[in-house]
């Protein structure tokens, strides 16, 4: 059978031809790899052969020249460098010849392409490659087909080369890409691929960049793509702005107020998402860039230096426009958004948070009205904008200054901890966890302490996205009551605390969750593990009888835990036993550190062979749970002094290895 029916069929519906083909094809490779890769770029260099074939015979070719594992990659390039000359040189024609003359996108010869040249360039091999790159996009009687390949060959060899390799030819690289982009060029294809080729050769065109009239002359042509009427340019002409924003900052000040901040609102205000979740990456970048900057003056200030880099505060200029765009965007959510989906209310939040560490109290008066006036909202959407931006805004403002005003809305978010949205309740219990971590005296307030606890409480019952922020509130929380307790020396462990009178119900309820047939969602069991790991190391003298009861319902589980070893089936439940073993052996290690010295011994025995156990079972030889029992038997070791050696014969060949596993961090 020849080569092109072979291609054409691993695309075949029928198991034993697609079988039978990548056969073929693998023994071929085998049998003479240089001759087979000529046979590969005959058949994608005959426009007369089926597009099928085509597609296949470059997808093998460029399947030999890289791979995803970057160590495999490197095998593949030193494999085609050791090819005679004169077949590189006949495979490297015929690729060429072929761009431009597919009838599919994107184009297999554009990959193959790009792959020789992220091979050979570095070597000082192909030296005319891009020059030639150049010619395809300027010529004039180049189809648009020729073109559209060859800019998605140079957008591939600028994605996967190390930038210094094509510092030299930024200019040749730049004449093709800037030719494809401009406003003259009618085929949007072809502005598409310029566009994405320009977002991957940013890195490399900092000299261009440097030059005034170079960069008018990108800026210009990146700021009329935008307008583009064709969805993907736009967006791919915003991504542009948004990297060239972090790596050309100092250069943006004659663009931003004539171009950039109109371009960048008008995107944020757009109903279709991929835009507008580029307008709000330039705003959170400008943000990023500017909370750098404001470290890096503090850092010259403090060593008596002028700053490299100075910064132009364009987020506190734009905060009174952008943020009633932002509050809206928080607005536009979905009941049932996926978790997983980047979408613009997402961002918008993300966005207010950096606004918020950037531009400190200036933000606040901008939020605050939006939250009043939303809160008890009819639609949930608003209410949940309005808690949403609340709990933004926590972070970078002086504590101090929200301290009051926080204290003033406790009431409030407490309220909206029974709201009859998920979503709200969800978006309340973060804010809640935000308060505790961020402004721990407005948390501990004594005047609202009861309520909000007695709703956090029954908020472990709610939908686990929701219980899995109360957990962390909790976790929060415990630290802040630990911190605002009364000691008379700093070292000592406090009395009494805020939360001993209820510290029995939450402790109660957090070991509830864990148990909570649901608590693989929203990373519940993990979150109230770790709820009751804080609880308890931030726990006072009075509250030490739960600590030992907690320390026997673990180690109890525990023992329950290793003795389901041999009846798990699949690899799914087998993860799921072994993250479980894991989070015990951690809340184990929380325990133990509360343990009295006196305490301690009286359980060591039982807890050491636990421990044992799980070092000789399976998943003890799974390197997580190797590292977790380690690590507990360390704060055995540490509460036990030599008292522990009594465990050495026992315990001594895990450990021995564990000093083998050189694959794990321990």
């Amino acid at each position: 059978m020849d080569l092109i029916s072979i291609l054409e069929k691993t695309v075949s519906p029928d198991k034993g031809e697609l079988e039978a083909a990548q056969s073929y094809l693998e023994q071929a490779a085998q049998n003479n790899l240089p001759e087979f890769l000529k046979s590969l770029s005959d058949v994608l260099q005959h426009a007369s052969n089926t597009p099928v074939a085509r597609m296949a015979a470059g997808l093998q070719l460029k399947n030999t020249l890289t791979s995803k594992d970057p160590e495999l990659r490197v095998k593949y390039q030193e494999r085609w460098l050791q090819f005679p000359a004169d077949i590189r040189n006949y495979i490297k024609a015929n690729v060429l010849s072929a761009l431009g003359t597919e009838t599919f996108r994107p184009s297999s010869a554009a990959q193959c392409v790009a792959y020789i040249a992220v091979a050979e360039l570095p070597r000082g091999e192909w030296p005319d490659l891009i020059v030639m790159l150049t010619q395809n996009v300027t010529n004039a009687a180049s189809t648009e087909m020729t073109k559209e390949a060859t800019l998605e060959a140079i957008g591939y060899i600028c994605q996967d080369i190390e930038p210094e390799v094509l510092v030299s030819q930024s200019n040749d690289i730049l004449t093709a890409i800037v030719h494809g982009i401009r406003k003259d060029e009618p085929s949007d294809h072809v502005k598409l691929a310029a566009t994405n080729a320009l977002l991957n050769s940013l890195e490399f065109t900092k000299a261009n960049f440097e030059k005034e009239s170079e960069r008018h002359f990108i800026m210009q042509v990146v700021c009329e793509a935008t307008q583009s009427s064709d969805t993907k340019v736009r967006v791919a002409a915003l991504q542009c702005l948004v990297k060239i924003m972090s790596l050309y900052y100092q250069y943006m000040e004659t663009y931003m107020g004539p171009a950039l901040f109109a371009i960048t609102m008008e995107a944020m205000k757009s109903d279709i998402d991929e835009v507008a979740l580029q307008g709000i990456e330039f705003w959170s970048n400008v943000c990023d860039e500017e909370v750098d900057l404001d470290i890096e003056a503090t850092e010259a200030a403090e060593q008596g230096r002028p700053p490299a880099r100075t910064s132009r505060f364009y987020a506190k200029g734009a905060l009174q426009y952008l943020v009633p765009i932002l509050m809206q965007t928080l607005t536009k959510q979905e009941e049932h958004d996926d978790e997983d989906d980047w979408i613009p209310c997402k961002a918008a939040g993300v966005c207010l948070m950096l606004m918020a560490a950037c531009c400190e109290d200036d933000i606040v008066p901008h939020v605050l009205p939006f939250v009043k006036n939303n809160i008890k909202h009819h639609d949930w959407r608003y209410r949940d904008a309005a808690v949403m931006a609340f709990g933004c805004i926590l972070e970078g403002p002086d504590p101090s200054n929200l301290k009051p005003v926080v204290e003033q809305a406790m009431p409030m978010l407490i309220e909206l901890m029974s709201d009859e949205s998920v979503v709200v309740r969800d978006t309340v219990a973060w804010t809640i966890g935000r308060v505790c971590e961020l402004n721990p005296e407005a948390a501990v307030n004594e005047s609202y302490l009861k309520p909000l606890l007695e709703a956090l409480v029954k908020g472990l019952a709610a939908e686990p996205r929701v219980a899995s922020n109360v957990c962390w509130a909790f976790s929060s929380l415990a630290e802040a009551a630990f911190e605002a307790a009364e000691v008379t020396d700093e070292n000592q462990e406090p009395n009494t605390y805020c939360l001993s009178e209820c510290f029995e119900v939450i402790v109660g309820k957090l070991l509830e969750t864990t148990e909570r047939p649901d608590g693989n969602q929203a990373n519940l069991r993990n979150a109230a593990y770790e709820a009751l790991m804080e609880l308890v190391k931030n726990s006072p003298k009075d509250c030490y009888v739960w600590v030992q009861k907690t320390t026997m319902i673990i180690l109890e589980r525990l023992n329950h835990v290793l003795a389901l070893e041999g009846h798990i089936q699949s690899t799914s439940d087998r993860a799921q036993y072994n993250d479980l073993q894991s989070l015990l052996c951690a809340t184990l290690q929380s325990v133990l550190r509360k343990m009295t010295p006196e305490d301690a011994p009286k359980i060591s025995d039982a807890i050491m062979a636990a421990l044992l156990q799980m070092f000789s079972s399976s998943s003890g030889k799974s390197g997580g749970v190797q590292e977790d029992a380690l690590m507990a038997v360390s704060m055995l070791v540490e509460v036990l002094g030599d008292q522990f050696l009594k465990y050495m014969d026992a315990f001594s060949p895990y450990l021995a290895l564990g000093l083998k596993n050189h694959a794990e961090y321990q």
